[in-house]
């Protein structure tokens, strides 16, 4: 396929890197990048990048990506609740400067050929070109404006976040609660330069009203920063600051928004990164969505013999990717957005267990492999048995699922339980069917259910609804104080050992 001009709307990583791969691809192509900022001016403060976006950022422009890895920050994983810490040693977890990310994408973009033309505002309509690339990022032109053709559904989250830096290096990348008078914020923070780090801080919609946000973010200009905020966070966040002050960068509360489109093409257009869709900030960022996008529409342009296939092939094989790691980082974003409920109740090594399995992506049995101490210091919480107790990670599911349990005068041998158990006078089924764990429709659903000794969950047998299943049983044992038993296939044994040892659950129910 023969293409004459490519033109590329934003200049963010994905939209460049977009444009070098097209242009190494279609050397007689003229490619035009239109970015409405200057490179003088962008926002943002560290990006994260981890190993296997690494791999396929190698695998498709090995030169771009030795660059990036030479200007970033390596870091570990660690944890702290109060004066409880726990660390992982990952070796493979990188973060880069947003600014220093660009100027890399850049200069690589110019070298292969691509035309960069910034504080240039574009739209569809003022372009002719045989492909349109639009990497307009989340409040994309391209998509309002074509919003018939790519069918756009945005849905807003219930907690509240914002962006912020610090000018020092923190020694590894941290999750930490704290809390106020008003309430509990989570940072998500990480270096990314030896003298920068950036702080992602978060809470629920109550504690944002009681501490007053809600005025300072109205009365904050959508260009400024809310520093009444930031005086807020940086006190209550001292300790993990270890004295620096918190930096913002157009920094303002907002909801994140979880965009799908029915369709990422239109004739000769194409959407990209997240101006197609996005996913929460806690299980993978907006670059390396976008950048892994770049990769596959070059790829599919490259092997097709005209447009519409290419564009056609593009979507099919980059939405199967996207779905599952959306549906990932919402499962992700509700924990986060539940996390206060669980700072009391585990040790940190559990609540690391947790947060390592919390979206169905890592089981507890892979997780030991990678952290053996940790992992086995969570389990052994769970357990209320000494760390030299719990056996070697090939041994964990069938050791998990043995563990006996006491509530009260009932006492079970093991945490699995047969189907019967549902029959029993104390027991309440509720058929949770495909009813979201948080939300108006689970509110009720919890609001309206008999007091029971024992309420056993139930619905269909795929994994999504039975991943679902478990938060709604964590959501319920929390607000009833009972036993949550949760009925799953037997071929998911260790989900359901996950589910157990992160207190999710206190019981299982196996259906051949």
């Amino acid at each position: 396929m023969m293409l004459k001009t490519i033109a590329v709307l934003g200049g963010g990583p994905g939209g460049l890197y977009a444009a070098r791969l097209l242009k190494l691809s279609h050397p007689e192509a003229q490619v035009t990048l239109y970015e409405q900022g200057v490179p003088e001016k962008t926002f943002g403060f560290g990006v994260g990048l981890a190993s296997r976006t690494q791999r396929n950022l190698r695998l498709a422009d090995t030169a771009s990506l030795d660059a990036i890895v030479a200007a970033s920050h390596p870091h570990d994983m660690s944890m702290r609740v109060g004066d409880q810490h726990v660390q992982l040693a990952h070796g493979e977890l990188l973060a880069i400067g947003r600014a220093t990310l660009l100027g890399v994408l850049q200069r690589f973009a110019q070298d292969a050929g691509v035309q960069l033309r910034f504080d240039e505002r574009r739209s569809v309509g003022d372009l002719d070109a045989d492909l349109i690339v639009a990497a307009d990022g989340i409040n994309s032109t391209t998509r309002t404006e074509l919003a018939d053709d790519f069918k756009p559904d945005i849905a807003e989250g219930r907690g509240l976040y914002l962006w912020c830096g610090t000018e020092f290096a923190l020694p590894s990348a941290v999750f930490t609660p704290v809390t106020t008078e008003h309430g509990s914020f989570v940072a998500h923070a990480y270096p990314y330069a030896s003298d920068r780090s950036t702080f992602l801080i978060e809470t629920d919609e109550s504690t944002w009203r009681r501490a007053g946000f809600e005025d300072t973010t109205r009365d904050t200009p959508a260009t400024q920063t809310d520093q009444a905020s930031l005086d807020y966070l940086q006190d209550a966040f001292s300790d993990a600051l270890h004295g620096h002050r918190l930096i913002g960068n157009r920094t303002r509360w907002m909801r994140f928004r979880t965009v799908h489109c029915g369709t990422w093409h239109t004739g000769n257009v194409v959407l990209l990164g997240d101006a197609a869709h996005t996913a929460h900030y806690s299980i993978g960022s907006g670059t390396k969505l976008a950048m892994e996008d770049a990769i596959v529409l070059d790829r599919a342009i490259t092997a097709a013999d005209t447009l519409d296939e290419a564009l056609d092939a593009y979507e099919q094989d980059r939405r199967p990717a996207v779905d599952h790691l959306q549906s990932i980082a919402l499962r992700s974003m509700l924990w986060w957005d539940s996390f206060p409920d669980r700072m009391t109740t585990m040790p940190v090594e559990q609540l690391m267990l947790a947060y390592m399995t919390r979206a169905g992506k890592v089981t507890v049995e892979r997780f030991a492999d990678s952290a053996p101490h940790v992992a086995r210091r969570g389990v052994a919480a769970y357990a209320a048995v000494r760390e030299d107790d719990v056996p070697p990670s090939g041994d964990l599911v069938d050791w998990i699922l043995g563990r006996p349990l006491i509530r009260g005068s009932r006492r079970f041998d093991g945490r699995v339980v047969p189907h019967e158990i549902g029959a029993e006078p104390t027991v309440h089924r509720v058929d949770v069917g495909a009813t979201a764990a948080w939300g108006d429709d689970a509110d009720r659903v919890i609001s309206e259910l008999p007091p029971a000794e024992i309420y056993l969950l139930v619905g269909p047998a795929d994994r999504e609804s039975l991943l679902n299943r478990f938060d709604f049983a964590e959501r319920l044992r929390h607000a009833t104080g009972a036993l949550v038993a949760v009925d799953l296939p037997a071929d998911r044994r260790a989900d359901a050992a996950a589910a157990l040892v992160s207190e999710r659950a206190d019981l299982v129910t196996f259906t051949d």
